[in-house]
């Protein structure tokens, strides 16, 4: 990064500075996007800093006394070289850096004793106590000038405690803009090293917002965020932020911040700024924003509403762009077109009210922190609007920020807490989910030197701390040790994104080079590679130039099941890593390793696509027709990975390498799955062949359930070994064969929540019966003939109540139909429902459309079988249904009757 090289040419030659004597620095508050420590104490506090603004460069000593030492000269001497914009400028020094001034002259620098700054200079050295020159050398500083200043914040605070320092100390009037900031908290004396690269994230005391508070909430007490918008969540992640609103779960939806000169309110939605309900609130937060300049506020177009209720108010306002004319300007997060003024508005004085959402955008889009164009213009400010939405409600406002939750402080002193081994207490132990989710968000932010420290800081610890978590360690959630797994994660994926843009890719070793096909129907599908990636290795992958940007994906990790919300977790809650394919050169790797896999878009027509792989070792990876069952176990005694893969045509199992060290005879076991798959598209009346494979994954921990469906199912451990056995299998696998029906259950026929764990067992009975030969009353205890009489009259003595049809009740009417009509309608009706179009979605119409249906297939009238059960048939179709014979053999007749 380019900090890193402004840090070595300042740094150049020095080993240690000496900060003795009887001058007392301040400690210095760094913010923004080019701020960056030159030095740092033991205890984390900067005494000198480096910035740029503009065009020009900015260094900042924490007392102007350092300006005038003897100790301070070699320093300084690379700093001037540093803040010169070329090799003939002027040095304009104050008269009372003597010293200074002399030691420059001989080291061969063209010098200018001045009273103030003037112009024609290129490097201007001062102290700070005054504002009489301010906009001038701001401006200097923004076209290109360099800037060399100290002095420090305690003492001016002692004498003006009734102002805010950050906002009102003449100094702070000059290197804030660059994200400097002097404070009045003392930094330490001493000698102290300096340090071969840019030191860490430097610390800073929470900052009291009190005053702020009350000028902001004056005769309000609550935030009223009822009704139906739908608002994001916001991170605050700089310094000088502070939560205005936020919920019982401490999701932000109003923040305010100090940035440069100005000040900042955003809402995390447009309409709030309009809203009554917060009128008194709004106003107070547009007084604040003027500090009490009673100057002109401008109004993009796109928030006009507000304009009336300002002239309502008495207050000056007119709808224009950003211009230096106002003291406020008001504007929706949903552009950035103004973001370069908007940001040099604010730095040198003006103030932003801003609101918008990101959820919305995030459906077409991707990278919010980043990319979203509220946050190219929030970010710098310190605050980003998330694509996470937040619960409408009523919330009181906060008495104070030193007790609410705030990202950057609360990770700061996680970290804190860490180091110094101290357990973590209230309120921090209830932030850890929030902060789970933040630092997700705040690692997707673009590099800056600050955050690269911190993000560098947080990989460390975790690599110190990371604890053990298995089924025989659980972690609970929401626990220190859950928040380091998760943090584990992210700091891997930041880690190999950093590694790609610099151009760190290992392609050394042997490759292996495989064809991926890139051609989908729907949906997204994973192409194994028959490759593992080992923990905290990374595996190059170099793709032809046709398939960038195509929507590829890599993958590393199959257990995709998110634990997020479980108590207790016996593996972290995410253990997949995924990268865009957007160049031909992709690295990767994962802190847990995991097979690594090709996702393939839904729809894609790319064809062969030929990927060469280096860093990546064999798995076990049996494929029925292709792999020679020689190569399979030659493969099984030599990996070391701890999963393996069997495929057929239409499904992949996925299992520990364990669970198959003895399948000697892969092929017998999938021609077998190859037999229960046609099956499955049998009844559904789909063809043989599926638009994509089903996988069955096994997992140490599943989101729901002993199984459960989707893409791929999901399956506890000790589960896989029936899968991988074929004995195990013709004896019966009731859970495997309903995670497939689930699968194959269509919303047009469905009627959840009766139906949803209901008609996907007619492919349990339907599989066990006609491939396995095992009948439907000795697949599942449930269906005994015993108990199924029960459960009808139970169902019909409660009064046919719908709300009582669910699971083997409602599969019960099912059965009977199949039992009666054979498989024949309900291969028909399904087969018929996939040329449909426009089907309700209301749940009566649904089910009066499926009696129809049926009915029709097997050409009797059941109207009165289904009413019998307690369907919703409506006259309507009750009348269609007239004209068929009725159903004599109606085996609900014997019950109603």
């Amino acid at each position: 990064m380019l900090a890193n090289e402004d840090y070595a040419s300042l740094t150049k030659g020095i080993q240690n500075l000496n900060f003795t004597g009887d001058s007392i620095p301040c400690r210095l508050l760094l913010t923004g996007d080019t701020a960056f420590p030159v030095l740092e104490t033991p205890a984390n506090n900067a005494l000198i800093a480096a910035s740029r603004y503009g065009k020009g460069r900015l260094v900042v000593m924490s007392h102007e006394s350092y300006l005038n030492e003897p100790q301070f000269m070699d320093l300084l001497l690379n700093v001037i070289s540093w803040l010169k914009p070329s090799s003939e400028a002027v040095i304009g020094i104050e008269n009372s850096l003597g010293l200074l001034a002399q030691t420059l002259s001989i080291s061969g620098h063209k010098i200018d004793t001045t009273s103030g700054f003037k112009e024609d200079l290129g490097v201007f050295c001062m102290t700070q106590y005054n504002e009489s020159q301010l906009s001038e050398i701001v401006s200097f500083l923004r076209e290109g000038g360099g800037l060399l200043i100290g002095a420090q914040a305690c003492n001016w605070s002692e004498c003006h405690p009734e102002l805010n320092v950050f906002f009102d100390f003449p100094g702070n009037k000059i290197t804030s803009v660059a994200g400097v900031y002097f404070t009045n908290k003392t930094g330490e004396n001493g000698i102290f090293p300096v340090s071969e690269k840019p030191p860490p994230f430097p610390s800073f005391d929470d900052v009291d917002f009190s005053m702020d508070l009350k000028q902001i909430f004056n005769g309000v007490s609550s935030l009223d965020i009822t009704g139906s918008s739908v608002v994001s969540k916001l991170l605050l992640h700089g310094p000088l932020t502070f939560p205005l609103g936020l919920t019982s779960s401490h999701q932000c939806f109003f923040a305010a911040a100090y940035y440069g000169r100005g000040r900042v309110v955003v809402g995390s939605h447009e309409g709030y700024i309009t809203r009554l309900e917060l009128k008194s609130f709004i106003l107070n937060a547009i007084s604040w924003l003027d500090a009490g300049r009673s100057g002109r506020i401008g109004v993009n177009k796109a928030m006009r509403g507000l304009i009336p209720i300002l002239q309502a108010e008495g207050i000056s306002c007119a709808m224009s762009n950003v211009s230096s004319e106002f003291s406020i300007y008001c504007c929706n997060s949903y552009s950035d077109a103004e973001v370069d003024k908007i940001h040099q508005f604010v730095a040198e004085g003006g103030s932003l009210l801003i609101a918008g959402h990101a959820w919305y955008w995030s459906y077409s889009h991707s990278d919010v922190p980043s990319q979203y164009p509220g946050n190219k213009i929030l970010n710098r400010f310190g605050i980003s609007i998330l694509e996470r939405t937040i619960e409408n409600g009523n919330y009181k406002v906060p008495e104070s920020t030193t007790n609410a939750y705030h990202f950057l402080r609360s990770v700061c002193q996680f970290l804190r807490d860490l180091k110094n081994g101290v357990e973590i207490k209230p309120p921090l132990i209830s932030w850890l989910s929030q902060l789970n989710q933040d630092v997700s968000s705040y690692l997707k932010l673009l590099a800056t030197p600050l955050r690269v420290s911190l993000w560098q800081e947080l990989s460390y610890l975790v690599q110190c701390n990371l604890p053990e978590v298995s089924k025989e360690n659980p972690v609970k959630n929401q626990s220190k040790e859950a928040f380091l797994i998760c943090l584990a994660q992210e700091v891997n994926c930041l880690y190999d994104s950093v590694q790609e843009d610099t151009g760190e890719l290992d392609v050394q070793g042997e490759p292996t080079r495989i064809d991926i096909d890139g051609t989908t129907l729907d949906g997204d599908t994973w192409r194994s590679t028959g490759l593992y990636l080992s923990p905290n290795k990374k595996a190059t992958l170099v793709f032809p130039a046709s398939a960038a940007g195509k929507g590829l994906q890599v993958q590393v990790g199959c257990q995709s099941d998110d634990l997020s919300g479980a108590a207790e977790l016996c593996r972290a809650p995410v253990v997949i890593h995924r990268k865009n394919v957007v160049d031909e050169k992709v690295v990767i790797s994962c802190i847990w390793g995991g097979l690594l896999y090709v996702i393939v878009k839904g729809k894609s027509q790319l064809g062969n696509v030929p990927v060469t792989i280096y860093g990546a070792e064999p798995a076990p990876t049996f494929i029925n027709g292709q792999t020679k069952v020689s190569s399979w176990l030659d493969t099984l005694r030599t990996s070391t990975s701890p999963w393996a893969e069997l495929s057929a045509e239409n499904i992949t199992l996925t299992v520990p390498t364990d669970k198959v060290r003895s399948l000697e005879d892969p092929e017998s076991l999938m021609s077998l799955w190859d037999n229960i798959m046609s099956t499955v598209t049998d009844l559904a009346s789909i063809p043989k062949k599926l638009p994509r494979p089903e996988r069955i994954v096994a997992d140490v921990q599943i989101s729901a359930g002993f199984m459960h469906a989707g893409y791929p199912i999901m399956c506890h451990v000790p589960t896989a070994s029936s899968l991988v056995s074929v004995t195990s299998l013709k004896k019966g696998m009731w859970g495997a064969a309903h995670e497939l029906g689930h699968n194959q259950q269509r919303g047009v026929w469905e009627f959840p929540p009766h139906t949803t764990e209901a008609t996907c067992n007619l492919w349990s009975v339907y599989v066990h019966e006609i491939l396995l030969g095992i009948p439907r009353d000795n697949a599942h205890p449930a269906l005994k003939p015993g108990d199924r009489e029960k459960r009808i009259k139970q169902y019909l003595k409660n009064g046919a109540k719908l709300d009582e049809w669910s699971v083997w009740t409602a599969l019960e009417t099912y059965l009977q139909l199949q039992e009666c009509f054979g498989w024949g309608p309900f291969k028909q009706v399904f087969s018929e429902y996939q040329t449909m179009s426009n089907v309700s979605n209301v749940k009566d119409v649904k089910m009066n459309l499926w009696a129809e249906k049926f009915s029709h297939a097997v050409n009797k009238n059941l109207a009165s079988f289904f009413k019998a059960w307690g369907w919703p048939i409506d006259d309507a179709t009750t009348e269609k249904l007239s004209i068929l014979s009725e159903w004599e053999e109606n085996p609900m007749n014997k019950y109603v009757s």
